[in-house]
């Protein structure tokens, strides 16, 4: 009995490292790697509020961090001349996918880094087309695709409700980053229009370092009676200094970003951003799955928010019409 059960104890372990070892061989699953690129601070609320929102739309569509996908995080701090170099880290890690979070002049970088890995723009200024990033909405071509922001087109707006708040406004200093092509279109061609219509006066004052907002604000003091602020990486990275100044200046302040009016700005009008960070995800999941980014149509964006600062507009001595507070998607008091 004993001699019998020597050859089937030997084929047993034969078998047994001989199932380790084609374990072993197997090739180890591979987790795809998204790269988020942002023109931002880390710690500015609307990336962290971004990046969480993305995260738990990939977990509704079963993606996990740290589990069935990976992400690696670089942020330009508002200094253009640190896109290439963050891309350029990206593509050299081999990301699967690359997140931008930024205007045109990062989206451009990033496709200047590589023509194969699949770039989903996040509310990339307002047309991508004109800007050269894609061939066409319906079918962006190439490696680019994701969302819009309407951002220029929305300019008019922004100024009509600045207007409804100070009924005897007049002459609106812009605040505007000189190097941020969509910046630059946006004063020159949406604003300008919209400011004749609305009989006022604009004042525009261009930023290309974060050394210029001392001297414009220098400049800005008792010259208007309201204040336009344009998004850039440069100007979101000074969030704080540009708030706090017109808040000193009781000077009424509109924005595109809500995430400025939770800092103490009085006012923004922009599209939908919870709305628009859900997308990525969608986009994320449909390249993962094999989509091609050519194939897939850039998004804009169909849901729009008005938040207002009460406290703000209260210490600045301004008094908000009640029917506008009625129209507001946020009342922070």
């Amino acid at each position: 009995m004993k001699k019998a059960a020597v050859p089937s104890i030997l084929v047993a372990v034969v078998l047994l490292v001989l199932g380790v070892t084609a374990e072993a061989q197997q090739p180890k699953k591979v987790v795809p790697l998204i790269g988020y690129l942002s023109s931002n601070l880390p710690a500015r609320a609307s990336d962290s509020s971004r990046i969480e929102t993305i995260r738990l739309a990939l977990r509704e569509r079963g993606y996990i961090e740290g589990q069935n996908i990976a992400f690696e995080y670089r942020y330009a701090e508002g200094k253009r001349d640190r896109y290439a170099e963050l891309a350029a880290e990206l593509v050299r890690l081999k990301a699967d996918i690359i997140v931008v979070a930024g205007g045109a002049p990062l989206v451009r970088a990033t496709r200047n880094a590589t023509k194969t890995i699949p770039i989903v723009m996040v509310g990339a200024g307002s047309d991508p087309v004109k800007a050269g990033l894609i061939e066409s909405l319906a079918r962006p071509g190439g490696n680019v695709t994701g969302l819009t922001n309407l951002a220029i087109d929305l300019g008019g707006k922004r100024l009509e409700l600045l207007k409804e708040v100070v009924p005897k406004l007049a002459r609106v200093a812009v605040l505007y980053d000189v190097t941020n092509p969509a910046n630059v279109i946006e004063v020159k061609e949406e604003l300008s229009v919209a400011a004749r219509a609305l009989r006022l006066t604009l004042q525009p004052w261009e930023v290309r370092t974060g050394d210029d907002f001392e001297r414009v604000f220098a400049a800005l003091k008792q010259r208007s009676d309201g204040l336009y602020v344009l998004a850039s990486g440069l100007i979101n990275a000074n969030q704080k200094w540009i708030v706090g100044f017109a808040q000193k200046s009781r000077l009424p302040s509109v924005y595109q970003n809500k995430e400025d009016i939770e800092a103490g700005g009085l006012m923004s009008y922009g599209s939908d951003q919870t709305d628009r960070n859900r997308r990525v995800a969608y986009y994320v999941d449909r390249i993962l799955k094999g989509a091609k980014p050519s194939d897939l149509p850039v998004e804009q964006p169909t849901k729009f928010e008005l938040v207002i600062n009460l406290k703000t507009a209260k210490q600045i001595g301004v008094t908000i019409p009640q029917s506008m507070l009625y129209r507001a998607d946020k009342v922070i008091k």
